[in-house]
Order: structure tokens, then sequence, then C-alpha cells
């Protein structure tokens, strides 16, 4: 263990050395998206600044750059969901950064009031039925809480940050007491326990463990570029999708993002990384090659994503939603969403 140990410091301490290297930037991220690579080697190509990457788990990299602390090699920190975003500011592990570009890029929604973190792409969360038992599909998330689809809806974990991010732009729009009211509706809705990831979700209504779900849009738009265990051509056929709330607040959108490392050593790089990922180039790759909606308005989408249909986005304050994870934690408790 000692020897391990003495390992494991002295290359942390190598790293803190030679990290401010010119031409450098240490990159941590979560997204675990094998077409990022194209991102990587394009900032290369067009800056010569080489990327090294550390890749793990959002909550664990968060939990690393607090140990590391003023030592930490981290300039960049890219990872998914709101939630997790502002968690990471709230550790003190981000900095403020100053740059027109991102600031004249990236909608005022999609972006820290601070300038520690900024949005990048997007997915909408929004409801997909089966529609051969299903003929009036909700129409509104409030409308999933409706005991007309008791025993129909299939959800994920509370757990899990999506669901967490939901619930709370849902206490934003309606406050906390409808939101309450609203995850206890669902619960009781349940067609099984809560379980899986977003595309066992839709896999369940193939399988008719349930007729309603909610998933994000990238994990369908990508059946659609190429077939998906469970959800090729034929067995998306019967799937029918809802973009929700489109006559109120619109449907809700989770964010892939980054923020500058509050003791980046090569800083400059890092907001070079931060700007070339607002550029029309780095928008259309992550429509192109992870089936998102780019985070820059009037960026064109792939064809994959377009297939989903226009829509109208929820353009709530994201910094604000993800202040409600704590109390949107509370609430699923309370009600018993495991």
């Amino acid at each position: 263990m000692k020897t391990k140990t003495s390992v494991l410091a002295l290359t942390v301490a190598v790293i803190a050395t030679s990290a401010a290297a010119e031409g450098e930037l240490n990159l941590y991220s979560s997204r675990h998206y094998d077409t990022d690579e194209r991102l990587y080697s394009d900032f290369t190509d067009l800056t010569g600044i080489t990327i090294n990457r550390i890749e793990g788990k959002a909550d664990e990299l968060i939990e690393r750059m607090k140990a590391e602390g003023a030592n930490s090699p981290a300039d960049i920190l890219l990872t998914v969901d709101t939630s997790r975003l502002e968690r990471a500011k709230e550790a003190g592990i981000l900095q403020s950064i100053d740059s027109p570009l991102l600031e004249g890029r990236i909608p005022a929604s999609l972006q820290d009031e601070d300038n520690q973190w900024f949005g990048f792409s997007q997915r909408a969360r929004i409801i997909f039925y089966n529609k051969d038992t299903v003929t009036a599909p909700p129409t509104t998330y409030v409308a999933l809480a409706d005991p007309a689809y008791k025993g129909q809806v299939c959800h994920r974990s509370s757990s899990n940050v999506y669901s967490q991010t939901l619930l709370s732009a849902v206490i934003e729009n309606h406050g906390a007491e409808a939101a309450k009211n609203w995850a206890q509706g669902v619960v009781e809705n349940f067609a099984r326990d809560p379980q899986g990831g977003d595309t066992d979700q839709l896999r369940g209504l193939v399988s008719g463990e349930c007729d309603i779900s909610i998933s994000n849009t990238y994990y369908f738009a990508r059946a659609i570029r190429k077939d998906v265990s469970g959800l090729s051509a034929d067995e998306r056929a019967n799937i029918g999708w809802v973009f929700p709330s489109q006559n109120g607040e619109g449907a809700h959108m989770n964010l892939s993002g980054a923020g500058v490392a509050a003791n980046a050593p090569n800083r400059e790089n890092a907001v070079k990384f931060m700007e070339y990922l607002a550029s029309d180039q780095a928008q259309q790759y992550f429509s192109a090659g992870n089936d998102e909606y780019p985070a820059v308005p009037g960026v064109a989408i792939s064809p994959s994503v377009a297939q989903l249909g226009m829509f109208r986005p929820d353009d709530v304050d994201l910094s604000a939603v993800a202040k409600n994870v704590p109390a949107a934690q509370q609430i699923f408790n309370e009600v018993g969403w495991k």
C-alpha cells in the first residue's frame, strides 16, 4: 500500500509540475461518448494545443478536484446535467471567466449567472408512448400524474440526475406544492418500480411493460441513426412522442456543459477550449456525433435529430433550476419515488 501511495503522490506531483506547459490542456470529463474524439482532435488541429484527458463519473471528478485543491492539474470540467455543474460551482472548484464570445453566443438561460459554467449542447426530456395502446397521450408534464394513466408510466429512479432536474424544473415553473402533488401522482401511475436508464424506458414500451415513458431525445435519435438493441426500426415503429407543454412552459432541456477549473494551470488554453465548443463547427458535431441539440441558436441539427421535429423549449433559467435539486430530492423521498 505504501508503494502505491508513493507512486500516486509522485504522479500527481509530476502532473502538477508539468501541467502549465505551453500548448496543453487538462480536461476532466464525464462525457463518455466515443464520438467526442472528433471534438478534441479538431481543437488540437486548430490550435496546436494537446488535450490530456481524465475521464470518470461526474461526482467522482468533482470530489477528485476538491481533494487535489490548489495542486489540481485540471483546466476544464466537462459534464452532463445542470445539477452537476451547479454542484461543481458550490464546491468552489470552478472560476468565473470573462468571455464576450461565450456570453454572446450561448443563451443567457444556458449559462451560469457568474459565468462559472456554460452549456454547449442540449437534450429535450420528452414523453414517449406506445401508439397501439395509448390513443390520447399526455401533452404536458403535469398530465403524467393524471389518474387516467394509472399503471402505465415507466421512469428512472429518483437518484438519477435527469429525474432530479426535471422535478426541479417543475418546482421552478409551478411551485413546490404543485410539484409534490405531481410527483405523488406519477408514483401512483407507475407501471413498475423505477429502474434502468433512458433506453430501458424506451425498451419498456416495446416489451409492453409500460405504455408511457420519459426519455432524453438523444437516446431515441441515436436509435434512428443506428439501430440500438431493442429499438430497431421495426420496434420503433409503434413508438410515438410528444414534446410536452408546448402551450405552457415548453419542453424541459438537459445540458451538457463545462467550466474552467478554479486552479487551472492553463487558464488561457481552457478559455480557448470553451470558446471553441461554442463555435459552429463544434456545435454541429454535438448534433451529428451524439444526436444532441446545439446550444447556439441557428446551428444546423443532424438528420436523426431533425426527424423528431421542431418544438418550443422551456427557457427557464437552468441555474435557478439547479438550485432546486435538494428540494426535489426531499419531495422524492416524501412521496416514495424510489
